[in-house]
């Protein structure tokens, strides 16, 4: 049976209403001062929820999926290369799928057929809201969410309150009342909402993270993280309407979880520390809007873009955690620098670092040599690498990592584990789009990150995505042939 839905959505954007200050309470502050002498506030708090929990979503072991029936929500690029992914799976099931274009569809199901697969229900006729009748029909286990990022929040929502679990694309939402939506609703519902953060199941990040949870670094103490692509192209790309219209008139880190999800499983977030405050700085923009109007004066498109464009070059934020612990966040897609996804890992015993390139490891005495580089990578490989490892590197997606996240996803879900990303992660992490659009808009005073679970992050056990425990029970398929162009 469905259950009721109410609508946890609010219509408060953050791209005007969120920069207003008057009425959001602070820890500074001092009454019966003069206005001139009366101290800058220390950090201000612009959350909209301080309820208690209703349960609690952390380590939360659903009950065990023997077969997981999956639908998708969006077949574009990340769609099809999701659902490529998912059919190579054993126990799996894609009973669903819906989209604005029927041919999206079509061109899924042919690559379903030709696993010998059987035909998914297709969902298409260019309606904005036909996705809600996937939800209502099809008994399904799990949504994947795989649209404009906009659209994220309501469709983990109302995925959710279908009685499916929801998996999403980053970020999982753009304002605060969403975060503590998706929140709200997962605990309500006791359904997973997991963000599909990929760069969590890099390889290297997975090391280092086994080797952090051995002691080999000491104690923890601050991560270097930053996403750096040159997206010029990409991001006006005339096709893609879409991701030119998610940076208009927005300035702030609006793309944060490739840093900052490895970066947060280092420091045990959520689970022992949580994110305190942050301060967040960007730069000018000195290209994009130039490319903008340089495009413009060719193409009548770009003209209604002129003026518009607000995003720094670079944002640069700093997160603090309850413990003491420090995270430094940069962000930058408007400058032609070659991709760099920084993670450094900074601990009281040594350092590891991920990129520029090459990966290193430190343990006090300058870098370890390749010898010995080599003997550590030996010993603390993970478990789920060496489980799923080889299959993730035949498949690919980002060098097996798209991959090992789906296979983990699947594994957790039909062995009854704990995801390794919940609710709570993902409203802490994707909150950090509108806290650092706050932020840069009111002159970088440092604001307040909401304990998005509520006090139980204190008691809350460390997951261990190395470790894999009590999984790695799902194969890929054994009709499946390598060779084949399949992707």
């Amino acid at each position: 049976m469905k259950t009721n839905r109410r609508n946890f959505i609010k219509a408060a954007g953050i791209t005007g209403g969120i920069v207003a200050t008057g009425g959001l309470s602070s820890c500074g502050g001092g009454g019966g001062v003069s206005p001139a002498a009366e101290p800058t506030p220390t950090i201000w708090d612009i959350s909209t929820n301080k309820g208690q929990q209703v349960f609690n979503m952390s380590g939360y072991a659903a009950p065990k999926l023997d077969v997981l029936r999956v639908g998708y929500i969006g077949i574009g690029g990340r769609g099809m290369a999701a659902v490529k992914r998912m059919a190579l799976l054993e126990g799996v099931e894609i009973k669903a799928l819906a989209d604005l274009h029927m041919d999206r569809i079509d061109e899924a199901k042919a690559y379903l057929k030709k696993l010998g697969m059987a035909e998914p229900k297709g969902y298409a006729d260019g309606s904005q809201e036909l996705w809600k009748k996937m939800c209502d029909n099809e008994d399904l286990d799990l949504i994947y969410v795989a649209t404009p990022r906009d659209l994220h929040p309501s469709m983990c929502v109302y995925a959710m309150e279908s009685g499916a679990h929801a998996a999403t694309e980053i970020p999982a939402a753009r304002t605060m009342d969403e975060c503590w939506s998706l929140v709200e609703t997962s605990e309500k519902t006791k359904k997973h909402c997991s963000m599909i953060e990929n760069c969590v199941y890099d390889f290297w990040e997975l090391l280092i993270l086994n080797m952090a949870r051995q002691g080999l670094f000491g104690e923890i103490v601050h991560v270097d993280a930053a996403y750096v692509s040159n997206q010029i192209n990409t991001n006006l790309d005339k096709n893609k309407e879409w991701r030119t219209r998610e940076f208009i008139n927005r300035d702030g880190n609006i793309y944060p979880t490739h840093g900052l999800g490895p970066a947060c499983q280092a420091l045990n977030i959520n689970r022992g520390d949580r994110l305190d405050f942050m301060v967040s700085v960007s730069s000018a923009d000195f290209t994009m809007g130039k490319e903008i109007e340089k495009r413009a004066k060719e193409d009548d498109y770009y003209k209604q873009f002129i003026g518009q464009w607000k995003l720094g070059n670079i944002n640069t934020s700093v997160l603090k955690t309850v413990n003491g612990k420090t995270i430094k966040l940069q962000y930058n897609v408007g400058n032609p620098r070659p991709g760099t996804r920084v993670h450094w890992v900074v601990g009281t015993e040594g350092i590891a670092k991920k990129q520029p390139l090459p990966s290193r490891i430190s343990l006090g005495k300058g870098w370890v040599s390749a010898e010995e580089l080599k003997a550590l990578e030996e010993k603390y490989t993970p478990p789920i690498i060496k489980i799923a490892g080889e299959m993730a590197k035949k498949v690919g997606g980002h060098g097996g990592m798209d991959f090992l996240m789906q296979w983990r996803l699947v594994d957790c879900l039909r062995n009854g584990l704990p995801l390794d990303m919940d609710c709570y992660d993902a409203a802490a992490w994707s909150s950090i789009v509108p806290l650092s659009e706050w932020c840069v808009a009111n002159n970088s005073v440092p604001v307040r990150i909401p304990d998005f679970t509520r006090g139980a992050y204190k008691n809350n056990e460390p997951l261990d995505i190395a470790k894999a425990k009590g999984g790695g029970s799902t194969k890929i398929k054994t009709t499946i042939k390598f060779d084949d162009d399949y992707f």
